[in-house]
């Protein structure tokens, strides 16, 4: 009798000992789910009155200044986003004394895709002294292409004005670009130039 006893209480504490173990299993798995379910999508790095410059073999290609800049690294798709506005020069080697510059209110860039967006009052002027005004426009640096469907008003170096009304596409480095939808006010010195 004595035997059957020492069974049964080494039985019930085997079992005691096993419900302890799944409830605590069964917590930590409740507590991975909801902890899984937590947004990371916060700033990694935050960059306070931003002064970046970037090189290419020495040779300084843009110079970038903004109040704020936060990086998204925690996600599946990082980004980079300028919430209070990003002033950028950017400068070619054919004409490294003349920068052209970008200003809007508002960028992001997506890291994997190379894409850029600006918003907000955005004023590109090109190191020909080509002037473009419009409220958002998108580069996408693996097509070499930028492109906004807003209205886009130009203003270019002899004073001649040209606007877009449905928006432009152009090459990254401004050599060439069509205008949708478009009218202007244009010298007919540089229409005859065109023609040739």
């Amino acid at each position: 009798m004595n035997f059957s006893k020492k069974i049964v209480y080494k039985n019930i504490a085997c079992l005691f000992s096993c419900a302890i173990f799944f409830i605590l299993t069964s917590c930590e798995e409740d507590l991975t789910k909801k902890n899984g379910n937590n947004s990371k999508n916060f700033p990694s790095q935050i960059i306070n009155n931003a002064n970046i410059i970037q090189r290419d073999s020495g040779f300084v290609i843009l110079k970038a200044k903004a109040a704020i800049i936060e990086k998204y690294e925690l996600i599946d798709s990082p980004y980079t986003v300028a919430r209070k506005g990003i002033d950028i020069e950017f400068f070619d080697k054919k004409k490294p004394k003349l920068p052209g510059t970008i200003k809007a209110k508002y960028a992001k860039f997506f890291d994997y895709k190379q894409f850029y967006e600006a918003k907000g009052n955005v004023r590109i002027t090109t190191n020909e002294g080509q002037k473009f005004a419009m409220q958002s426009v998108y580069w996408d640096q693996r097509k070499k292409r930028i492109y906004t469907k807003d209205t886009v008003y130009v203003t270019m170096e002899d004073g001649s004005t040209l606007v877009g009304a449905n928006g432009m596409t152009a090459k990254d480095d401004f050599s060439e670009y069509t205008f949708y939808n478009n009218s202007g006010d244009f010298s007919s010195k540089r229409l005859s130039e065109n023609k040739k």
